[in-house]
Order: C-alpha cells, then sequence, then structure tokens
C-alpha cells in the first residue's frame, strides 16, 4: 500500500430511509430477475411490520445493499437481502443477514424464514453458515425469460 494512502473504511449499516429507494432498486435490479422499483421497496419498507436496513459506504452517501425483513410475532421472513454486484464476496451480505437477524430477535422473533434459487451456491453456503435448514421448495418458482422456472428453496433459522 502506498505509504500515505488510508485503508478503505469498512460500511456502515443503518435503517433504510426513503431516499435511499431509488439506489435500493438499481441494486435489486442488477440482482434479480425480476427487480422491484423504488416505489415497492419504499412502500414495503414503510409497513409497520417491514424492518429495513440499508448498508452505506463509509462516507454514508452511496447504497451497496439493503435487506427487508416482514416480523409477525415471533416469525420473520426476509423478503430480500441484496449486495450490489461489485461487492458481493466480501462480507456485506453476511453483515447485512447479521444486523437483520439481531434487529429481528430484539423484537422477540424466534424463527426466520427465507427462500433462495436453488442454484445461487454463494447465498446458500452463507445462510448455512448462519444456521438456516432446508425445509421444502417450490418447483418452477423463479420465472426466467428463455429459460426453464427455477426452483426455490425454503429455508429457516430458528433462534434469530
Amino acid at each position: 500500500m502506498w505509504p500515505f494512502a488510508k485503508p478503505a473504511a469498512d460500511p456502515v449499516i443503518r435503517l433504510f430511509m426513503p431516499a435511499r429507494a431509488g439506489a435500493c432498486a438499481t441494486i435489486h435490479a442488477g440482482n434479480f430477475h425480476r427487480g422491484w422499483s423504488a416505489q415497492e421497496i419504499a412502500d414495503l419498507a414503510a409497513e409497520p411490520s417491514v424492518l429495513a436496513h440499508v448498508a452505506l459506504d463509509s462516507q454514508e452517501k452511496t447504497v451497496l445493499g439493503f435487506s427487508l425483513a416482514r416480523h409477525v410475532g415471533a416469525e420473520a421472513e426476509i423478503l430480500t437481502i441484496v449486495v450490489d454486484r461489485a461487492r458481493q464476496g466480501k462480507g456485506l451480505g453476511r453483515s447485512l443477514l447479521q444486523t437483520q437477524l439481531d434487529a429481528l430477535s430484539s423484537l422477540g422473533v424466534t424463527e426466520v424464514f427465507l427462500e433462495v434459487e436453488a442454484g445461487n451456491a454463494a447465498a446458500l453456503a452463507l445462510y448455512g453458515k448462519l444456521g438456516f435448514q432446508r425445509v421444502g421448495e417450490r418447483k418452477a418458482y423463479y420465472a426466467k425469460a428463455g429459460e426453464p422456472a427455477a426452483t426455490a428453496l425454503i429455508l429457516r433459522r430458528i433462534g434469530a
């Protein structure tokens, strides 16, 4: 490293703010066949039962990823967790998910569900490390243009 260069500061995770919905939508669209619009993300995040976080650069100016979870009583579902493609594989998804799990636990959640495309090896590895286990599947759930629809795996973690 150049002797005068400062190491890059770690990203930070904050509660979602509606002004960041557009950036979140761009990241979502870059990672999923059918990305959610800024309005869809903002509407979901505004629901009282939804917990939303964003990962930001150290200056808190650029959205690097986000997550949404819906909770009811002792159960929750991770609705989405997504990291900008340029930042994937660097632990940011794990940080986002762990932040969600910690926040859900503080709300009394003891069981968390999510679904993931069967072919998403990186996500499956992350979820497995955090204690999620496969409890079901939805065959031909994720439609893809010009390709066979992919299977969704349903995962559950006991103890948020």
